[in-house]
C-alpha cells in the first residue's frame, strides 16, 4: 500500500543569518526560519554607536540592564539624555510589560552609566544577536562594566519571595542547545572565537556588594546563587522544575545569559543581580501559580533597595574598572 501522506517539497535559500525553509506546497502559506548566526556587521554597531555619541555628552564606563519591573533603576541618574527605542538607529524594540524600552544617559555619585529601562527577549521572537545588540554597542561607547539585573523565580528551598540573589554563576540552556549569540563568522574587533566563560561574574564587584548589604542592614533578603536561563515565554512546569532543581539551579528567569557571554567576550567586568519574585512550583500537591503580575508587584516593593544598591556599588569602582 503505498504512503499516503503527502509529499512536501522544500527550497532553500540562505540570506544574511538565516537558513529559510518554505514549503511548496500550497496548503502551507507560512516560512519556517531557523537563525544559525549573526547578520549584524561591525559597521552596523559603529552606526548605532556614532549616533549616540553624537546625540549625548555623555561616555558612560557603566552600562545597566534592567530586568522586569526594575527599569526604576534609571530614575536614580543625574543630567539624563534619553531615547526610545524607537529613535536608536539600528535597536530592537521591547514588546513585554515592564519594560519601558529606553536607553537612558546619566551620571550615579559622578560616574557616568548608561541604562536600558527595558532589554529584548528570545521569546519575543529576536534572535539571540539582536537581543545582545546593545551589548555591543556599549562596547563601543566605551563601557567596561555591565550590570545586569533581572525578576526569576527560586528553586532553592531556603529562597523566600522578595530575596535579592547575587549572581555567582549562570546555566544557559539555550546555549547549551546551540542558541548562542556567538554563532557565525567571528568579529575579532570584539573578542576572541573561544571566550572563556569561567568566573564570568566578579568576585571583587561580588564582595563589595556583599559588603553594602552589610552596611545597609539588608543581608537577610541576600543570597548567592547559579541564574539558569531557559527560552520561555512560559513558566516551567512541575518536571522542568524538579530537573533544574537537581542540577543545583537556584533561580530560573528568561534573560540574561546572552548578555553576559557577549559582554565577556567583549572583555567587560560582570556583576548580576536577580530579584527573586516567585517560587517555583516543585510539587504536584501545590495549588500556586505564577503570573507576570505578580512579579511586577514584588519588583515595586524592592525597588528602592536595588536602586540603592547598584548606585553605592557604581560609586566604588573607578573609571579604569577597578574596584576601590
Amino acid at each position: 500500500m503505498p504512503f499516503s501522506r503527502p509529499f512536501i517539497q522544500a527550497t532553500y535559500s540562505i540570506a544574511h543569518d538565516r537558513i529559510v525553509i518554505v514549503p511548496s506546497s500550497h496548503s502551507l502559506q507560512s516560512k519556517s526560519v531557523l537563525s544559525f548566526s549573526c547578520s549584524f556587521s561591525h559597521d552596523d554597531y559603529q552606526k548605532t554607536a556614532s549616533w549616540l555619541l553624537s546625540q549625548t555628552q555623555h561616555r558612560p564606563k557603566v552600562a545597566i540592564i534592567c530586568g522586569s519591573g526594575l527599569g526604576m533603576l534609571a530614575d536614580a541618574l543625574k543630567c539624563q539624555d534619553s531615547f526610545p527605542y524607537s529613535d536608536i538607529p539600528g535597536f530592537p524594540q521591547s514588546t513585554v510589560q515592564g519594560h519601558a524600552g529606553k536607553l537612558v544617559f546619566g551620571e550615579l555619585k559622578g560616574k557616568t552609566c548608561v541604562c536600558m529601562q527595558g532589554r529584548f527577549h528570545m521569546y519575543e521572537g529576536h534572535s539571540l544577536c539582536k537581543t545582545t545588540f546593545p551589548v555591543r554597542v556599549f562596547k563601543l561607547l566605551g563601557v567596561e562594566t555591565l550590570i545586569v539585573t533581572n525578576a526569576a523565580g527560586s528553586l532553592a528551598d531556603s529562597y523566600q519571595v522578595g530575596d535579592i540573589m547575587i549572581i555567582k554563576d549562570h546555566i544557559n540552556f539555550p546555549g547549551l542547545a546551540g542558541l548562542n549569540p556567538l554563532n557565525g563568522p567571528n568579529d575579532d574587533k570584539f573578542g576572541p572565537r573561544f571566550p572563556p566563560m569561567s568566573g564570568v561574574y566578579d568576585k571583587d564587584l561580588r564582595k563589595i556588594a556583599f559588603d553594602l548589604c552589610k552596611s545597609m542592614d539588608v543581608s537577610q533578603f541576600v543570597q548567592e546563587g547559579v541564574y539558569c536561563m531557559v527560552g520561555g515565554p512560559n513558566f516551567e512546569t512541575i518536571a522542568e522544575a524538579r530537573l533544574l532543581h537537581r542540577l543545583g539551579v537556584d533561580a530560573v528567569g528568561m534573560s540574561t545569559a546572552p548578555e553576559v557571554v557577549v559582554a565577556t567576550q567583549c572583555g567587560m567586568r560582570v556583576f548580576g543581580l536577580s530579584l527573586i519574585t516567585n517560587k517555583l512550583v516543585k510539587s504536584y500537591d501545590d495549588t500556586e501559580s505564577v503570573n507576570h503580575e505578580a512579579v511586577l508587584e514584588v519588583s515595586k516593593l524592592r525597588s528602592q533597595m536595588l536602586q540603592t544598591l547598584v548606585t553605592e556599588l557604581v560609586s566604588r569602582m573607578d573609571i579604569n574598572n577597578n574596584a576601590v
